[in-house]
């Protein structure tokens, strides 16, 4: 059985954090879904699940950091193309989301996106040579030359 990834988001609004995500075409798991959690089926093996932040609370001991000021984690979803590295970035842009940048060094394509309570998010295609056998010879200053931050 292939591991199942989980990642909790504390987010602001869950109502509309919720309405964000199914406008990326993501359906939600009712069966774990309240007035405290929506849980985001993003595929068979990972859901994003949504907490109000009164709720995250209760599962660390730790600050909630304000995901608008403060990076803890970067979020990366493959895509089967860059056609739907597009979409997907078109999505969640029409849905709110704010651009964060992209970047193309030919074996690999992303687009990157703030959501709604500014959790990062990237769209990544990778050549799938580049993905067996690893990424041709770059310098990290011809890496750095091809990436954009908004």
């Amino acid at each position: 059985m292939p591991t199942t990834v989980f990642i909790n988001l504390a987010v602001n609004d869950l109502a509309r954090s919720r309405a964000f995500y199914e406008a990326l075409g993501y359906s939600i798991n009712e069966a774990f879904s309240d007035e405290n959690a929506a849980s985001v089926v993003i595929s068979d093996t990972i859901t994003a699940m949504l907490l109000t932040r009164e709720f995250f609370a209760e599962f660390t001991s730790k600050t909630i950091i304000d995901a608008t000021t403060s990076t803890e984690v970067q979020l990366a979803l493959s895509a089967e193309s860059k056609d739907e590295v597009d979409e997907l970035h078109g999505k969640a842009l029409a849905a709110g989301a704010t651009p964060a940048g992209e970047q193309d060094h030919g074996f690999m394509y992303s687009k990157s996106f703030d959501d709604l309570d500014g959790h990062h998010w990237d769209f990544v295609w990778m050549d799938p040579d580049a993905a067996a056998g690893g990424p041709p010879e770059l310098s990290l200053d011809e890496m750095r030359e091809n990436t954009t931050h908004s």
